[in-house]
């Protein structure tokens, strides 16, 4: 289900349920309701699965002493008008019972959740939900018993949240577009603060804006943002829609006096009677201003770099990294697995080691910071955002900010927080190419100036896949082997070393070239030791064969058929630099999906071991948006085949294609040499972004991609 069901997987504790359900039925659907009687939608949208009659979110902030309270109504009314719809809101899942996860002293939290039925007749069904709902794996679930086409239903949630709260606060930001996947006929986003709250709110791309209401009480605010006839969006791939759709984007805070606010992570408003619309540089710079400070015990690094000798600053800036990874991070990801898992209680092992785990990237900057200082090389940190949240003039949400060090050497090196795989040099590639403020430091210590930059973008020869298939035939002709050896590179190398490379394949690289000790080294008691091994090792032998299992699964989906004996072995981890690949290699089986009799020859669809390629279809086709693909890449493959003996191929022509462009490209070759036949392709995305007008362009190689992959050969029987 869609966006209805997202917010129906509220919690809401049972207890309270009977007291309750009457008063909020009447809140909602009572006489008040301007709603309760439109049953009928524009005969324009008479064609759509759904259409909303009315969409309605309440957002409610209220503080009494310790004591906050936040209240949260999201209704939706909507006629279902083909049988797709009327499956889509046939059931529903929640769970029950939840504390509050702001502030301390956790409370229980009161939900209610409502369903009415309206059916063509204008007979009215409120269901009996905690009557109707059954518990099955720990979840409620509720099926709507004969739901038809023509009926409207209409749910709301309610959620009570009351915790506690001294300090500051920042509620979970909320950006979305004013459409949905159906058509909306009428649209309200209704707030409700008072005094210690403060609202950041702005509408985007046409969006109409915020309007205050006058309560009538100095210390009490009230807000509503009303729209109609909203066309339903369409979210088609490789696109952001909070930079072109019309959208809103809202976070509020509660801090209870001046040093709270001081404190917050947020851009704040100047008091609470001003609703924040923007966030300038100069307040960037102001926020940022005492956030970092050079600081951290430099022994441990002083250390390494007596022990080393580098060639030059970056060579130092970039062996420092990573010793600081490991000595500040990674070594200390096994001892937590350990104690999350409950094996054994390793911390007494570490005695006051646990004192240099980073966990923050305060604490990232501000170490590094130190370290950059001492050794007189000059940086600035430099303040970004993704470009999935539109430029960063318009800023106005913290958590979207993003932190780097930027090191200012000959070529400069760009640092982020660590992560068990992060590189010197390369950042989140949503911040490529986009515009950022360079926060200026004054003698490696003090923010002094704030000034505009571009940041670096990568390009496709950066991020690459390289795979090289070896196939053989079965004597039987049932089964395809293959063994197949990838390198990564860049940003995919990113992405796949995170689900492919686990902490054991990487924990013990480190301690073997810092020369630290292992959790296994740290166990002198010969007692402990043999039970601590025979305990972690099954629980590794148990992770692995998840990842075998996992690593099937994977590789069924991207070539879009089942594989079987799948094994797979990291060779190169990839985590010393930019220029190191993460190297794999791959064997697994293929039986009977790709191989077909004809007669006393054999089709073989060798198109298909190029992995499933993006299809685009007949409705993407026709696309109004822009095209923000993740970030330029390439992707090349080899494909060799051992012809069986008795056997010759027909049909290689048909795997020679050429489409290239400015969008990017794809080529393939075949040829035969002895008794291999040779295949190489190469797929290119040159960009990140091509306006609209593009997009044909890049369907013509996307397409050649993919009829490749329907491509077949013939084995011919000599």
């Amino acid at each position: 289900m869609k966006s209805i069901i997202t917010f129906i997987l509220i919690l809401f504790s049972i207890s309270t349920f009977a007291q309750k359900k009457s008063e909020i039925d009447e809140l909602v659907w009572g006489k008040t309701d301007e709603y309760s009687k439109v049953t009928e939608v524009p005969s324009k949208w008479k064609d759509e699965s759904a259409v909303i009659i009315y969409k309605y979110n309440y957002y409610g902030y209220h503080k009494f002493g310790t004591s906050v309270k936040y209240t949260y109504i999201i209704r939706e009314r909507l006629k279902l008008q083909d049988a797709a719809a009327v499956k889509e809101y046939s059931e529903f899942s929640f769970r029950e019972k939840f504390k509050s996860d702001k502030g301390y002293g956790a409370k229980n939290a009161t939900g209610i959740f409502g369903i009415k039925i309206v059916k063509p007749n204008g007979k009215e069904i409120i269901v009996d939900v905690e009557k109707e709902a059954k518990e099955i794996d720990k979840e409620k679930k509720i099926a709507i018993a004969n739901l038809e086409i023509g009926d409207i239903i209409d749910i709301y949630s309610y959620t009570m949240e009351p915790f506690y709260s001294k300090y500051a606060l920042g509620f979970d930001p909320i950006e979305t577009t004013l459409g949905d996947y159906y058509p909306i006929m009428n649209l309200k986003i209704s707030f409700k603060t008072e005094n210690d709250f403060f609202l950041n709110f702005n509408t985007y791309n046409g969006a109409p804006e915020l309007k205050e209401i006058e309560t009538g009480k100095g210390g009490e605010r009230q807000y509503v943002l009303e729209a109609k006839d909203i066309e339903k969006n369409e979210f088609p791939r490789w696109f952001y829609p909070l930079v072109e759709m019309p959208c809103y984007k809202f976070q509020v805070s509660f801090a209870r006096s001046g040093k709270y606010e001081d404190a917050a992570y947020a851009f704040l408003p100047k008091k609470e009677n001003i609703v924040k619309k923007n966030v300038s540089k100069d307040e960037v710079f102001e926020y940022y201003n005492d956030k970092f400070r050079p600081s951290g015990n430099m022994a441990p690094v002083e250390e390494f770099v007596k022990n080393h000798k580098f060639s030059s600053d970056e060579e130092k800036v970039r062996e420092v990294y990573y010793f600081t990874r490991h000595k500040f991070y990674t070594q200390f990801i096994e001892p937590m697995i350990v104690e999350n898992q409950k094996l054994f209680s390793p911390y007494k092992y570490y005695q006051y080691d646990f004192k240099w785990f980073m966990n923050t990237q305060k604490q990232f900057i501000d170490y590094f910071m130190e370290f950059l200082k001492e050794n007189k090389i000059e940086y600035d940190l430099i303040v970004a955002t993704g470009k999935e949240n539109g430029p960063i003039d318009d800023l106005l949400i913290e958590q979207n900010a993003k932190v780097l060090l930027r090191v200012n050497t000959k070529k400069p090196i760009y640092l982020d927080y660590f992560t068990s795989f992060s590189n010197t040099d390369f950042f989140d590639y949503s911040l490529e190419g986009t515009k950022a403020y360079v926060m200026q430091i004054s003698k490696g210590k003090k923010i002094v100036d704030a000034q505009n930059t571009t940041l670096p973008e990568s390009t496709a020869e950066d991020n690459t896949s390289k795979s090289i298939s070896n196939i053989t035939i079965s004597d039987d002709f049932s089964t395809l082997k293959v063994n197949r050896e990838l390198q990564f590179q860049g940003h995919l190398k990113e992405d796949q070393q995170s689900y492919r490379v686990k902490f054991y394949d990487y924990v013990h690289e480190d301690y073997t070239k810092y020369v630290t000790e292992s959790l296994d080294d740290r166990i002198k008691s010969k007692k402990e030791r043999a039970k601590y091994i025979k305990e972690y090792d099954a629980f590794i032998t148990k992770l692995k064969e998840n990842l075998l299992e996992s690593g099937k699964k994977d590789i069924s989906e991207e070539f879009g058929f089942e594989v079987e004996d799948y094994n797979s072995t990291i060779t190169n981890t990839g985590r010393y630099g930019t220029k190191t690949p993460l190297a794999v290699n791959e064997n697994f089986s293929i039986k009977k999906d790709l191989i077909k009799k004809a007669g006393n020859n054999y089709i073989l669809e060798i198109g298909k071991m190029l992995t499933k390629q993006v299809e685009i279809t007949k409705k993407e086709k026709d696309r109004k948006n822009n095209v923000y693909s993740p970030y330029p890449r390439t992707y090349e493959n080899e494909i060799i085949f051992e012809i069986p003996s008795g056997y010759t191929v027909s049909g290689i022509e048909k795997l020679t294609k050429k489409i290239q462009n400015e969008t990017g490209e794809f080529t393939s070759i075949a040829k035969i040499e002895g008794n291999k036949l040779s295949i190489k392709t190469l797929k290119k995305y040159n960009k990140y972004y091509w306006p609209n007008s593009d997009w044909k362009k890049m369907i013509s190689f996307l397409d050649e991609a993919y009829q490749f992959t329907q491509e077949k050969i013939l084995l011919k029987k000599k």
